[in-house]
């Protein structure tokens, strides 16, 4: 279920030419945070070895917005990164150019950032979470926060099945603890299945 909304909500940005489709993509298939999305640059990342530094985060500080140097978890890892994921920031790459050759003069680069406003300066990280529900409702999905898209990249690879290990990897998570918290998480449709599981080994319906 989870998998089929995410899939969902990204084809219809896709469809949309959504300015902001490669940022939905790393959110869902990567788990990043808001802040870590809106800071990455250009420089974050490696096409070649396909690859993400995640070492930057866009955050509010009263009237200013900052590019600071992450410090959360295990902010030194790599996580590689999907052919989707490559793709798409390879379409926002060309987008950006366009924007920077629309904007003429007025254009800001920016730290080199790749999530920009037309004119190349930080999107507000507020704005991003305003843009959030109203495409997941036009995509037919029931609006959810921003913030739970970490969530969703989590619960798809448990229903996945991919090994904690790797899980702890592509959440970036400092100690494997963390990761077990969200394995722990059981889902209603995992119990139903986990219970048909058990009377199958029961023998079944007994008449």
């Amino acid at each position: 279920m989870v998998r089929r909304r995410s899939g969902q909500f990204l084809t219809d940005a896709a469809a949309r030419d959504d300015h902001l489709f490669a940022t939905w993509v790393l959110v869902l298939c990567l788990g990043l945070r808001r802040g870590e999305v809106l800071g990455l640059t250009w420089k974050s990342v490696d096409f070649e070895t396909g690859e993400l530094y995640v070492d930057h985060q866009i955050q509010r500080a009263g009237r200013q917005i900052l590019h600071r140097e992450t410090k959360t978890e295990d902010s030194d890892d790599f996580p590689p990164l999907p052919a989707l994921c490559l793709k798409a920031l390879r379409m926002r790459r060309a987008q950006q150019l366009g924007d920077r050759k629309a904007a003429g003069e007025p254009w800001q680069d920016t730290h080199g950032l790749i999530f920009t406003t037309k004119y190349g300066t930080p999107i507000e990280p507020g704005n991003l979470t305003r843009m959030f529900a109203p495409r997941a409702g036009r995509a037919g999905l029931r609006a959810v926060p921003l913030r739970n898209t970490r969530h969703t990249c989590s619960s798809l690879l448990v229903a996945l099945k991919v090994h904690p290990k790797v899980a702890q990897r592509i959440l970036r998570h400092s100690q494997i603890a963390m990761t077990m918290e969200v394995y722990a998480e059981a889902s209603e449709e995992a119990v139903r299945a986990a219970i048909g599981k058990l009377s199958d080994a029961m023998g079944g319906t007994t008449g």
